[in-house]
């Protein structure tokens, strides 16, 4: 009995397979599988952010790894996921998203896009491809809804 229901249920996987093969995960959901985005993905939710990283899109993230946060001055993130503090994390993480799918071959050397914050972000393609002052450490992770660049620095808009 149990050997007919191992074969029934591996039988259903592998006919399922092909119907989610298609199938990618939103950027929340692909972020959240690398394992190397939690402080981001607390970020996120700490600012309002899941619902509209899962949304349509398409959206590029410049997304900094747990070691980029861990990188920043003792007790800033601490002080960043609290309450009162929201909008200034929104600013933060929407100053690493540019509207549209932008993928590494589209980028030009001295290029400049708009980010969801409104300030914009510098491409300098001279020592490896750059974000400002971030180092893009991988590139063109494919979601649902746009593309994951992973970064190695968190990057922060302009005051003013």
């Amino acid at each position: 009995m149990i050997r007919k229901s191992f074969i029934v249920l591996a039988a259903t996987a592998a006919l399922a397979a092909p119907a989610f093969a298609g199938m990618k995960k939103d950027i929340v959901d692909t972020a959240a599988g690398a394992g190397s985005f939690e402080t981001l993905l607390a970020a996120a939710t700490a600012a309002g952010l899941v619902d509209t990283l899962k949304g349509e899109g398409p959206f590029t993230v410049f997304a900094p790894t747990d070691e980029a946060f861990a990188a920043l001055p003792e007790g800033t993130v601490e002080d960043l996921l609290k309450p009162e503090n929201k909008e200034q994390l929104a600013s933060i993480l929407t100053y690493h998203v540019v509207p549209g799918k932008v993928m590494s071959g589209d980028l030009t050397d001295d290029m400049t896009a708009a980010t969801v914050q409104g300030g914009e972000i510098t491409i300098d393609l001279d020592n490896g491809v750059m974000v400002n002052d971030a180092s893009v450490v991988t590139a063109d992770i494919a979601a649902s809804n746009g593309v994951i660049h992973v970064i190695d620095k968190v990057i922060l808009p302009a005051e003013g």
